[in-house]
């Protein structure tokens, strides 16, 4: 449901307008004197306002700024005659929609209602469907669906945020995702790393600067805050600023207001502030490098982003997300990921997180031909652990003994197989393939589809592939790892990932029998 405030000081305006209100959907709030405006503004979240010009300043307050700051994403449609048009115009350069010119109508108020019905519900579906992109590209482990719930309930707000992770762990993806899902989605997103702004000129960088103020500036320059009045700024490494700048980022928080350096005039700005640090900031405050009372400031919500490498089962939906993002840039068409390189991918503990995941798939795309990408694509430091982990098992027919450089991976444990299995969605060693690749990404880096259940089986298997048991296989899996390893039992049980009383234990089952050996 909609809410509409009408506030004219016309009182038969107004009461006719409350009888013949035919909108769907919608819940009328009319006011016709400045006296009850206030209290049903306070008590009532506001999703459209038609405003006559004389109740825009109230008690010396400017009711523009007053609904824009407590419901960013209201829309303010003024009203005028030939007297106060000016006040109208003012009034949108603090933010309101348009005006629209006395006598209005009822058709007119009910059309221009149900074209802002019409837009906030195609922005209610689009954001319906990114919450399932999300689900699929962050939300696959409890901490991140946590999270997510979080930010859900949060993004409407103008609370802050500080968002706290390693580095590249996708703290500025999910502030973008906060700005869109938030009332402000339609106005600026400005990301700042305050840890790359020289230390002299970081203050005219973020508050922006009179003319002669300093050496070198010749004209007035307008700050990132001013670039992001409407929207979100995003302080990304704030634990980087300096202690002067943090007692100016904090006035700001409490007076949302700012000094260009050189001038003495406050400018009052609509800014919403999400900060993110990879740093300890309890730490720096212990140090005196962090103002503690500008952290609780900041730390209104608190968002710890667990590395990639404790959200594992996320990997394959990113890597068909960078995929989709790289596709356009780099010109190619990706259809089909060996075994062997989605294990090794989704084995690699990616110190470097989201941010060198993706640094990986576009080695790997340049590098791919044919539209596979193969293990050999990868960098080197990626492939270590597939290789060591890829033997091969004489169980194919005809297979003529060993292969020095099997294409399919065979796992040392149980564990790392069913892993594998679950991040694929694929039984072992089958080929995998991609369903064609459709759709983009927005200037955000979103994507707009949902790129979950990308891969697919391969469904006939081979004719004369040989079918063995579990227990064959487990027993010929055995008496390789023996003869690899010289019947060194010590060795074979770290090959395996077991401990010696298994292996004796598997020895006794598959009636495996062998000399005392090395130990």
């Amino acid at each position: 449901m909609m809410n509409i405030l009408i506030a004219d000081f016309d009182r038969k305006f107004v009461e006719e307008l409350q009888r013949n209100w035919s909108v769907a959907g919608t819940n009328l709030l009319v006011c016709s004197d400045d006296k009850t405006l206030m209290p049903l503004i306070k008590k009532t979240s506001i999703d459209l306002a038609f405003i006559e010009v004389p109740f825009l300043m109230l008690d010396n307050m400017d009711l523009i700024s007053y609904l824009k700051e407590r419901q960013p994403g209201i829309e303010i449609f003024v009203l005028c005659d030939d007297r106060n048009w000016q006040g109208a115009a003012s009034a949108i350069t603090r933010g309101a929609s348009s005006f629209l010119k006395k006598p209005v109508t009822l058709s007119l108020l009910e059309s221009t209602a149900s074209k802002i019905q019409a837009q906030q519900q195609n922005k209610s579906n689009t954001q319906l469907m990114e919450s399932q992109v999300l689900d699929s590209l962050l939300g696959d482990t409890p901490e991140m669906r946590k999270i997510l719930k979080t930010v859900y309930k949060v993004a409407p707000t103008n609370s802050t945020l500080l968002i706290t992770g390693e580095s590249g762990s996708g703290k500025e993806f999910l502030a973008n995702v906060v700005h869109r899902y938030s009332k402000r989605a339609n106005e600026p997103f400005v990301p700042v790393n305050c840890g790359a702004i020289p230390e002299n000129l970081v203050e005219s960088e973020l508050f922006g600067s009179k003319k002669g103020s300093y050496t070198g500036s010749t004209a007035d320059k307008k700050g990132l805050f001013e670039s992001a009045n409407g929207g979100t700024l995003f302080l990304d490494e704030v634990g980087e600023l300096s202690l002067a700048t943090q007692v100016k980022l904090l006035r700001f928080l409490q007076s949302h207001e700012i000094r260009r350096v050189g001038e003495t005039e406050a400018r009052y700005l609509d800014i919403r502030i999400i900060a993110a640090t990879n740093r300890d900031l309890q730490q720096a405050m212990h140090e005196g490098r962090f103002r503690e009372d500008l952290y609780y400031r900041l730390n209104t919500f608190h968002l710890q982003l667990p590395p990639l490498r404790d959200r594992k089962p996320v990997i394959p939906n990113l890597i068909r997300y960078f995929i989709l993002k790289n596709k356009e840039a780099q010109g190619k068409e990706i259809h089909d990921l060996e075994p062997i390189a989605l294990y090794a991918l989704t084995k690699y503990p990616y110190p470097g997180n989201i941010r060198e995941l993706e640094n990986i798939m576009e080695h790997a795309i340049v590098l791919s031909e044919g539209g596979v990408i193969k293990l050999e694509d990868l960098p080197e430091y990626v492939q270590v652990e597939a290789r060591e982990k890829t033997v091969a098992i004489p169980h194919i027919k005809d297979a003529g003994g060993l292969k020095e450089n099997a294409s399919e991976p065979v796992f040392d444990n149980a564990e790392d197989a069913e892993e594998n299995e679950k991040s694929v969605e694929n039984p072992l060693g089958k080929p995998i393939h991609f369903e064609p690749i459709s759709g983009k990404t927005d200037s955000a880096g979103l994507l707009t589809h949902n790129p979950t259940k990308f891969i697919t089986h391969n469904p006939a298997p081979a004719e004369d592939e040989e079918i063995l048991s579990l227990d064959e296989m487990e027993r010929r899996h055995i008496l390789h790892a023996l003869s690899i390893c010289k019947n060194n039992k010590t060795e074979v049980c770290k090959k395996l990932g077991i401990s010696r009383a298994t292996l004796w234990r598997k020895l006794k089952e598959l009636k495996i029998e062998m000399d005392g050996g090395e130990d």
